[in-house]
């Protein structure tokens, strides 16, 4: 028998092999070098699944008592950093089992009976998925909380509202800001749906058709805090869905902060000026010394990209794959990792930022005053006078026209003016031509009247504080 110091990897399966593994197969096909940040799941798992052996009697108590043992020093190895990795050895998991065997001998190899990497690796994923999920939902919930409070600071602060980057009808920037929340509170639901949907344990799959062995797969199941086990040994093994899913719901938060970015990066600049960023959060210019330029939301905006490219990619992995396990998966893991990493940098980056955010209130009513803003307040006023809404658009239209000639805003016209293009116009009307005037008349759920932003702030306060 060989010495146990020696197992390779391929010595630990290759038995029907006449000849060793390239070299450059070996490094070509090995996923240690990436898939290493899976061993603390790896051991979860195979904590799980060796008590769950001595309980079925495959493993005798002494027998699990050393296998665990052998892995609270592998996993304190791994944590201080002085883990040997060996690429011959493929995988995390070859990695682990050959680094136990060596510490408790013969025993060490008892610890895969009953499964096989198919599942384990599988199993693994979904451990670390669903915790690195967690991770991503407490970040959007700091994401969230940091945009309540600003809202709540500038639930009367009036901003432009635009459609086509024109002008349109005035808001609050407690308005905008809410709505950021809003599309934040679906990438949360979406995430947290993800995770359902994802916790169910294929540990005991094996290879894909089951194992002979008695084993206790609900007990496993149980003790990694899954809700069950799957259902189908076939679709244990062969299922990336929960990859793709996560990625998807990573693309749209990423999708979401893009769009942010791209709002920030245009309130930051000279000709907006409607925010300002803490210098910590920008960079200047190697050659123009006035540049204080937002790399931080530009950044993110442009990672949105590598999350789209990662859900392409594992769709496109997994798009023409037959049952079951094929080694086409092991290209599932770089991906799903860095869309990972992205999420949660990117969210950690917009939860730092967002509170140091210093609005700029006067240069944002100074922009709501362009553009005619509250023309649509004057329609509004006229079809509450009797006339038609197509008519009230059109008499607008032209007063609209007269202040483009003169060079005035609406809100500034002489009431004598105004009447000229329709009697009825009466004194009461410049309380729908300002800004506050505006705002504090959409006073309806979702309208941005600063009464329902305030309510809006109110209910999300307490959805927050119930997660």
């Amino acid at each position: 028998m060989s010495d146990p110091e020696s197992k390779t990897g391929q010595e630990m399966w290759g038995g029907r092999f006449d000849e060793p593994t390239d070299t450059f197969v070996q490094r070509f096909t090995a996923s240690e070098a990436f898939d290493r940040r899976l061993a603390a799941c790896d051991i979860q798992g195979s904590r799980a699944h060796a008590n769950m052996l001595q309980k079925t009697g495959v493993l005798t108590q002494d027998e699990n008592a050393a296998i665990q043992d052998g892995l609270s020093t592998v996993l304190s190895e791994i944590d201080a950093g002085q883990f040997q990795w060996l690429v011959e050895r493929e995988d995390v998991h070859m990695n682990i089992e050959a680094r136990l065997t060596e510490l408790i001998g013969d025993t060490g190899k008892k610890l895969h009976t009953g499964r096989s990497r198919n599942d384990q690796v599988a199993t693994d994923l979904r451990l670390y998925l669903r915790g690195e999920i967690d991770n991503a939902c407490g970040e959007i919930s700091r994401l969230q909380t940091a945009l309540v409070m600003q809202a709540e600071r500038h639930a009367d602060t009036i901003m432009p509202g635009f459609t086509h980057l024109q002008v349109a009808q005035p808001v609050t920037f407690g308005h905008h800001l809410m709505a950021w929340y809003e599309m934040l509170d679906r990438d949360y639901l979406r995430l947290l749906d993800c995770r359902a949907r994802l916790n169910v344990c294929p540990l005991g799959a094996a290879a894909l058709a089951g194992t002979t062995f008695p084993i206790d797969r609900s007990a496993t199941a149980t003790a990694m805090g899954f809700d069950s086990p799957t259902r189908n040994s076939l679709d244990s093994v062969a299922d990336r869905d929960f990859a793709i899913e996560f990625c998807a719901a990573a693309a749209l938060v990423l999708n979401h902060l893009s769009r942010m970015s791209e709002e920030l990066v245009l309130w930051t600049s000279a000709q907006f000026g409607f925010v300002a960023l803490p210098d910590r959060f920008c960079t200047g210019s190697s050659i123009m010394p006035q540049k204080k330029n937002p790399d931080v939301p530009e950044l993110v905006r442009g990672k949105s990209g590598r999350a789209t490219g990662n859900l392409v990619a594992l769709l496109t992995l997994m798009k023409s794959q037959p049952l079951a396990y094929n080694k086409d998966n092991q290209e599932d893991k770089e991906t799903l990792f860095d869309s990972i990493d992205t999420l949660n940098d990117c969210l950690k980056a917009f939860a730092d930022m967002i509170p140091a955010i210093e609005a700029i209130p006067s240069r944002m009513r100074e922009a709501a005053l362009q553009g005619f803003s509250t023309a649509t307040d004057l329609a509004d006023y006229l079809v509450r006078n009797g006339m038609p809404f197509r008519d009230a658009h059109e008499v607008v239209g032209h007063v609209v026209a007269h202040c483009i000639k003169a060079d005035c805003d609406l809100a500034t016209l002489p009431l004598e003016t105004l009447k000229s293009f329709h009697a009825e116009i009466e004194e009461d009307v410049f309380e729908v031509l300002t800004l506050d005037g505006s705002v504090a008349a959409r006073n309806h759920i979702g309208g941005t009247a600063p009464a329902q932003v305030r309510t809006a702030i109110s209910m999300a306060k307490a959805a927050l504080a119930s997660r």
